[in-house]
């Protein structure tokens, strides 16, 4: 059911909103020609009108029971912020010119997230176009941009979010958001939205005014579920299909990262996962090309990513937390909170064999049993990280590995992610090891909120024992400190790891080897005592072997490999990487026995 005030042309513009509960709702324009028009309720709980005399631009609220008035929750903009009129876009105004993009397969995505507000020193989707040439310098294909829809104010992660249909007014909605994608699509990047389906943010959020969209059957961190199981839940899922639907159709974005999937609770036969997987493949047969789906899940329940036939709800891959935690407590000792389940080195060596470390074994921080196997899945239906802005922001500090880890780790960690078969993905920053915090930041304007905020944000660190007073999240100087820091990239070691990040990825991209996913494939092997971890990869006649040490100490080992001469391509002790020089040969055959420095990895590929 198409939903939202729909631009016919001429003037013509007619509006639907769900409201199944109500006995009057009218139409109530504000500008330019204040009118009120009563609304038709049609089935299932469905108002309508067209109108007339109703140009681009005009600011409209709902008026129900003829007492309160209301944006549109389906609103596509929201020119004067989360309490005031909604307005009319025409979304074919704008003058497209990706006519010949057919999308990147998904696992050839080298993802980019980024937050726009921080970014840039603007902070604005145009100021983006001016850094695509630095991010295509660098190898990434994919951007994935932290939500937009609508917030208070000008300063938020996103999560905050009230209008999922509207675009962020202060980053430069609607066309400043098509612009910047049609920018990427004519560079050869994809764009991969973030979008939440699990919550509403606290401030302007006025849904409940219009219809049941939440349900007391249950409890998530922001408060009542969202409705997709209980009574009325047939317009909640259709509102959030409609959500999906309209970034692909009128934004041409090619995937959706949703939102921490497991808040999203939906005990129906057919779950809302499973019907947003649908629809949007019902969609990319109709455009003839491919969208996807993206979770954020730490479930580690291969239902998510399982296809129908197999039972599962067919979202094309999913974030893995385990990968991550592994390999974050591995190279900075820490243990408390959720990376107490992490703190061996197996878990990494488990996560990079099948992608979740925990696959039905007990988990001490969770105090119950946890997750299912996935070792027979595809590695590209996992996105993989050392940095996220998850991870960064939700520390007390906000402080990226650069300012936990040595360098030699940075480039450690690079390599891992980017020599792992699963699809990578880099947080902004992190290619030249930005040594600036990321933040959590707000600007609300209810002075109640902002304090429940602080105390929330107090009380979560609480669980990491973490010493100290957060930064308040509403002070603009927390915002502006989380901003990049562009020209660090040319400075010394900065430079010499962005080097090497383009190199990984021009590696990644080039050696057939290294392209191919298939698990059978590639081989692991691990030495526990001495920290070391091998990867070897294979396609045909192309053979790669990369060597990761991630003791602090020297360490020897002897890979057991096939016959062949295995020639050094890359080496992250060398002093081109801002290392203390290899101790290791440019060549070797199978029988040498290999030396490598603490906190390194080496790369050999068959001659």
């Amino acid at each position: 059911m198409r939903i939202g005030a729909t631009y016919l042309g001429n003037d013509r513009c007619e509006f639907t909103v769900w409201a199944p509960l109500l006995q009057d709702v009218a139409l109530q324009i504000a500008a330019p020609k204040p009118q009120l028009i009563p609304m038709q309720k049609e089935g299932r709980g469905y108002w309508t009108v067209t109108a007339d005399d109703i140009p681009p631009g005009t600011l409209y609220s709902y008026q129900l029971e003829g007492t309160t008035t209301r944006p549109d929750p389906v609103s596509y903009c929201q020119p004067n912020g989360v309490h005031q009129p909604s307005q009319v876009i025409d979304q074919n105004a704008f003058s497209w010119t990706d006519f010949n993009w057919q999308g990147i397969p998904l696992e050839d995505y080298i993802i980019y997230e980024l937050h726009v507000g921080t970014f840039t020193e603007k902070g604005t989707f145009e100021a983006i176009i001016d850094r695509l040439d630095d991010l295509k310098e660098l190898g990434v294909n994919a951007i994935e941009i932290m939500p937009v829809a609508q917030f208070p104010g000008d300063r938020n992660w996103g999560y905050d979010g009230v209008y999922p249909f509207a675009v962020q007014n202060s980053y430069g909605g609607v066309n400043g958001l098509k612009t910047l994608v049609d920018a990427c699509h004519q560079k050869g990047f994809a764009v991969i939205m973030d979008v939440v389906y699990n919550h509403l943010g606290p401030e302007g959020n006025y849904t409940a005014n219009f219809a049941p969209y939440f349900t007391d059957k249950y409890r998530t961190p922001w408060g009542s579920a969202l409705n997709f199981d209980d009574a009325y839940s047939e317009g909640v899922r259709n509102f959030f299909i409609e959500n999906a639907l309209y970034w692909f159709r009128d934004y041409h974005i090619d995937a959706l990262r949703l939102d921490a999937i497991h808040a999203i609770y939906d005990f129906s036969a057919k779950h809302f996962l499973a019907e947003l997987a649908e629809k949007t493949n019902e969609f990319s047969q109709q455009q003839g090309r491919s969208f996807y789906l993206i979770a954020e899940s730490d479930l580690n329940d291969v239902r998510i990513i399982n296809p129908p036939s197999k039972g599962g709800y067919g979202i094309d891959a999913q974030w893995c937390d385990d990968f991550h935690h592994s390999l974050h407590s591995l190279i900075t000792k820490e243990d408390r909170g959720y990376y107490r389940d992490f703190r061996e080195f197996r878990t990494l060596v488990k996560t990079l064999q099948e992608g979740f470390a925990y696959s039905g074994q007990y988990s001490e921080f969770r105090q119950r049993y946890h997750g299912s196997p996935a070792g027979d899945l595809d590695p590209a239906q996992f996105v993989v990280c050392c940095q996220n802005h998850d991870q960064v922001g939700n520390r007390m500090l906000g402080e990226r590995l650069s300012q936990l880890v040595s360098f030699d780790a940075l480039k450690l960690a690079a390599g891992i992610v980017l020599l792992s078969p699963y699809i990578p993905l880099l947080f902004m920053g992190e290619e030249y090891g930005e040594d600036a915090p990321f933040l959590y930041f707000i600007s609300h304007s209810d002075p109640g909120l902002v304090e429940a905020v602080r105390q929330g944000r107090k009380a979560e660190f609480e669980e990491f024992h973490a010493v100290g007073k957060p930064p308040d999240a509403q002070d603009s100087a927390t915002f502006e400190k989380s901003k990049l820091n562009w020209k660090k990239r040319r400075e010394g070691k900065h430079q010499a790891l962005l080097n090497l990040y383009r190199t990984l990825i021009k590696l990644r991209r080039q050696i057939p080897a290294l392209k191919c996913r298939d698990r059978q494939s590639i081989e692991i092997n691990s030495f526990e005592a001495e920290k070391i971890i091998t990867l070897r990869r294979c396609s045909g006649n192309s053979q790669v072997l990369a060597i990761f040490n991630f003791s602090d100490r020297e360490q020897t080992t002897q890979p057991v490999l096939p016959e062949g001469n295995w020639k050094k391509i890359l080496d992250s002790s060398d002093p081109q990487w801002k290392g203390n020089g290899s101790t290791l040969p440019d060549k070797f055959d199978r029988s040498l026995t290999l030396t490598l420095p603490a906190q390194s990895f080496v790369l050999y590929q068959v001659e």
